[in-house]
């Protein structure tokens, strides 16, 4: 009977750790995912605000209806219309909030000297929030710190 109760519980515990007990996996990833599947292909971009104090790109950048993993880090072309921090005057108050996007990418890249990286431009004619607390997209544990000088990937 002892050994039933330590099984039983091994599997409520378990079952409680993948739900939404991780920063990366859960309920609200789920959730996401489907939102994501729902998504008109291809009538918009989605951002997802990406500041480190130390680079100058902008996020990360998906087509709608396609997954986190296909999304791009960029550099934003503000000519047209100014980042929604920028606009507001303050730089990366945005960090990790979601948008949808409306512009295309310029077909150009970028060079960004503190990552040594070169990045596709997308041209900003304008945005909507959507979130200022969006599902998790990156693995690495403080991937939106600003501080930290990691450039994770969405996945």
């Amino acid at each position: 009977m002892r050994l039933l109760i330590i099984v039983l519980a091994a599997a409520v515990i378990s079952g409680c750790a993948s739900a939404g007990g991780s920063s990366f996996g859960g309920v609200a990833r789920t959730a996401m995912t489907q939102a994501i599947a729902q998504e008109p292909k291809g009538a918009y971009f989605v951002g997802r605000r990406y500041y480190k104090k130390d680079y100058k790109f902008w996020g990360y950048i998906r087509s709608s209806g396609s997954p986190w993993s296909t999304a791009k880090l960029v550099m934003m072309n503000e000519q047209s219309k100014l980042a929604p921090d920028r606009e507001r005057g303050e730089i990366g108050s945005d960090n990790n909030h979601e948008y949808k996007l409306f512009g295309d990418f310029t077909g150009q890249t970028v060079y960004e000297p503190a990552s040594n990286g070169f990045y596709p431009e997308f041209r900003l004619r304008g945005s909507e929030l959507l979130s200022t607390d969006p599902a998790p997209i990156y693995r690495e544990q403080g991937a939106t710190n600003p501080e930290r000088r990691i450039i994770a990937r969405p996945r």
